[in-house]
Parts: C-alpha cells; sequence; structure tokens
C-alpha cells in the first residue's frame, strides 16, 4: 500500500485525502473552481495546512454533459498554473487529471507526481507508456461513455462485477507497460445511476482482492444531492457520512473538495478501528 511518488513515498496504511482544484470555470462545485493564481496558492497552502496529502488540478470539466476541449485550451490552463504551484510548493505532491499523454508528459516535466486519468487510458493508449517513463503512479478510474453521454440511461447486469473486470483488464495492460504503482477509482457518478453508485459504494471491499488502494472520488456528487434534495453548496453532510462508509469498505484515499472535513472522517475512523 505504498506509492511512490518522485521519491516521495505515500504510506496508505492509514488513509489519505487528496485536495481538488479545478483550473475551469464550468466544474459541477463552484468552490473547487480556481480563476487565478493567487487563489490557486491561497487555496492550496489551506488545503496543506488542513492535512491534504495530494493536490489534484485538473483543467478540464468532466462532470455530466461536459465537453472535451483542446489540447491547447487544456495547456494553456493546466501548465502555467501548475508552473506556479511548483514555485511556491516544491515538494507537495501534485496529481494532474488528465486523459492526454502530451498533457501529462508535459505536467510530469514540471514537477508533477501522479496522472489521474477518468479515460483508464481509452481515450490515449500513450499515457501508461509516460507514466513508466517517469515512474509516476497512475489513477485507473472506471467511466461507461465520455462526459458528455456518460449519463444518458448508463445501465449494467451486475456494476460491481463489470467494473471489477474493468480493473482486472486494465492492470494487466498497465502491468504490461510496466507501470509501477496502479491506483483504482471505481468512478461514482461516471457513466451510473445513483442506484448504480450505492451499489458500488456497498461492494466496494470487493475490490480489495486486487490489492491495490482503492481511491473513492464521491465529494458533493449527484448521489448525494439527488437523494437528499440538497444543492451541490449543500452537500457537505452527506458527503461527510458517505466518506466514513467509503473508508469502512477500504478507501485508501478520499478525493474531496473539502479538506478538513474529510481529515476529521479519517481521524474518527481511525479511532474507531484502533478501540479494543
Amino acid at each position: 500500500m505504498n506509492i511512490n511518488c518522485k521519491g516521495t513515498i505515500l504510506n496508505l496504511d492509514q488513509p489519505i485525502v487528496m485536495g481538488i482544484l479545478n483550473l475551469n470555470e464550468d466544474s459541477f462545485f463552484k468552490g473547487s473552481r480556481i480563476k487565478n493564481e493567487n487563489q490557486l496558492i491561497q487555496k492550496t497552502q489551506q488545503m496543506l495546512e488542513e492535512g491534504a496529502r495530494i493536490i489534484d488540478i485538473g483543467g478540464m470539466s468532466s462532470r455530466p454533459g461536459a465537453k472535451i476541449i483542446s489540447e491547447d485550451e487544456e495547456a494553456d490552463r493546466v501548465l502555467p498554473m501548475l508552473t506556479a504551484l511548483i514555485k511556491q510548493f516544491p515538494d507537495i505532491i501534485i496529481s494532474i487529471d488528465t486523459i492526454r499523454a502530451r498533457i501529462a508528459e508535459r505536467s510530469l516535466d514540471l514537477g508533477a507526481s501522479i496522472i489521474n486519468d477518468i479515460s483508464g487510458f481509452k481515450y490515449d493508449p500513450a499515457l501508461p507508456s509516460i507514466c513508466q517513463r517517469y515512474n509516476a503512479p497512475y489513477i485507473l478510474m472506471h467511466m461507461k461513455g465520455e462526459p458528455e453521454n456518460m449519463q444518458k440511461q448508463p445501465s449494467y447486469k451486475d456494476v460491481s462485477l463489470e467494473v471489477l473486470d474493468f480493473f482486472i483488464q486494465k492492470i494487466a495492460a498497465l502491468r504490461k507497460a510496466y507501470v509501477n504503482d496502479i491506483i483504482l477509482d471505481p468512478g461514482f457518478g461516471f457513466g451510473k445511476t445513483v442506484d448504480h453508485n450505492y451499489t458500488l459504494l456497498k461492494q466496494m471491499q470487493i475490490f480489495k482482492i486486487l490489492e491495490l488502494p482503492l481511491l473513492a472520488g464521491i465529494s458533493r456528487k449527484s448521489m448525494i444531492t439527488g437523494v437528499l434534495n440538497v444543492p451541490v453548496d449543500g452537500a457537505l453532510n452527506g458527503s461527510t457520512a458517505l466518506h466514513m462508509i467509503a473508508l469502512q469498505k477500504g478507501a485508501k484515499i478520499l478525493r474531496v473538495h473539502d479538506v478538513k472535513e474529510a481529515m476529521e472522517v479519517i481521524k474518527l475512523f481511525m479511532a474507531f478501528e484502533s478501540a479494543n
């Protein structure tokens, strides 16, 4: 359960938090949107002080209905901000949320450590070779379809088994490409109904048989807002509740918008786990 981030070893025996920062103006939660360099530095500083071990940045929204932007537009959004972030915080672990090998390569050159690919290298098959070359951890996520169409009546015979089969096939390809560190993300909200999401969460422990770290990206998603009938801004309490369940089901990384609250969940979970 250790992952090597450019020589910094992250021990995942105890769960950690990944903080989300979006370098665009159309991500589904406006609180994660970064408009300028000063805001990026301030928000990163806050997340680090609150306990985030990884900062995840991306230039392209992957909310339902979002379209894939051009590579040039993504580069213009991500690379200057990444440069500023590395200059201010040279030792932090940064994950780049991208589906493109070229963006991944340029980001790793600048100082990023992890590649977070929602497409499972379906969009760009060259991504594993980039991770292998830089010895970068790769976050493998399941998504049915693409963001633009993924929520148009997704269907499964057995969502957990289909995601498990996807992981098995993709892990084999990543191992063949000599990618050392792989993190698994079931892809809550990516081509899944609310019922699919809760089935995946309830059965998430089945992925532990793959003996790889599990990431849960639940924060403020429609599986919370839809059930509670609240806006995204009102989904913090629901996120906290589901984060505790995710930890109990084996999640080692919580990808969140609200670092302080997620860290509190982990502390309570660890106290519960260590009790006699």
